[in-house]
């Protein structure tokens, strides 16, 4: 695996406005829609620099399949674990915009549900020669799951937020995530899959979304965003209210059930 270390890929993207748009009304924001020249929501980049794969390129799960730029480590789940996004500029649309994505760590270790690998990605976005983000993201890949075993008892969320907003997902919001982002895993969309070969009780709200609402709220109680740090505790369903929850720099999403599906701190 050492073969794999700070190997890079550099890709680029036009950051058209049409696609913050998409984002803004997506994600029902209020305010002037984006033009040409305005600044991406936080996490925006999110929804550019597609990956884009043939059909024949892609695993069983809608990912493009590993064992090329990621190695195969013989663990066919993938999740996205958590991330650490730094900002040093704002991100704009209508200029074009370079990434270096480059492999950071290959981490294997054993869990309560067996092996897993810890795959860290560092994503630095560059706009006309200056450094606007740096992201590390870490991906998490399992070993097919026992849809008879007992599943992992998720930590419980505090309840002593200062502020919180509830929200649904609807699965038409879902799809139009997965769209925006070019993400076509099946858990967001395919509840059979989700279901019968993934083990989870319906379709997975994704991290990257729970985390982009935290953003907003984060930067409405503390003002543009200088560091954002998450990590994925439990999954949401599609068929649950989440409410993101607030206590100085520290953030949270709360499932129904008093679970915490995701955790966060903001500067």
């Amino acid at each position: 695996m050492h073969d794999y270390i700070d190997k890079s890929q550099t890709s680029s993207c036009a950051i058209d406005p049409a696609r913050a748009q998409a984002l803004h009304a997506t994600l029902a924001q209020t305010g002037p829609t984006p033009k040409s020249g305005d600044a991406l929501l936080p996490f925006g980049h999110q929804i550019y620099f597609w990956d884009a794969q043939f059909p024949e390129e892609l695993g069983r799960d809608g990912h493009p399949a590993i064992g090329d730029f990621i190695p195969d480590l013989g663990l066919p789940r993938r999740m996205w674990a958590g991330g650490d996004l730094q900002f040093h500029a704002p991100l704009v649309t209508g200029t074009p915009a370079i990434k270096l994505k480059t492999i950071k760590s290959i981490t294997k270790k054993s869990g309560r549900t067996g092996p897993l690998a810890f795959i860290t990605l560092r994503h630095e976005i560059s706009q006309s020669g200056t450094l606007c983000v740096t992201e590390d993201q870490d991906l998490v890949y399992r070993q097919d799951i026992d849809l008879a075993a007992p599943k992992p008892i998720a930590p419980t969320a505090r309840t002593d937020e200062a502020h919180r907003q509830i929200h649904r997902f609807t699965t038409t919001e879902l799809f139009r995530y997965s769209a925006l982002t070019m993400n076509g895993h099946r858990i967001h969309y395919d509840e059979n899959y989700a279901r019968e070969v993934e083990g989870y009780n319906g379709l997975v709200v994704h991290g990257p979304l729970l985390a982009q609402y935290l953003m907003l709220m984060a930067r409405r109680q503390l003002g543009p965003l200088k560091t954002f740090r998450f990590r994925a505790t439990a999954p949401l369903m599609h068929t649950e209210t989440a409410e993101f929850c607030i206590t100085g720099n520290t953030l949270w999403v709360r499932a129904p059930d008093g679970r915490e599906c995701l955790h966060a701190t903001a500067t």
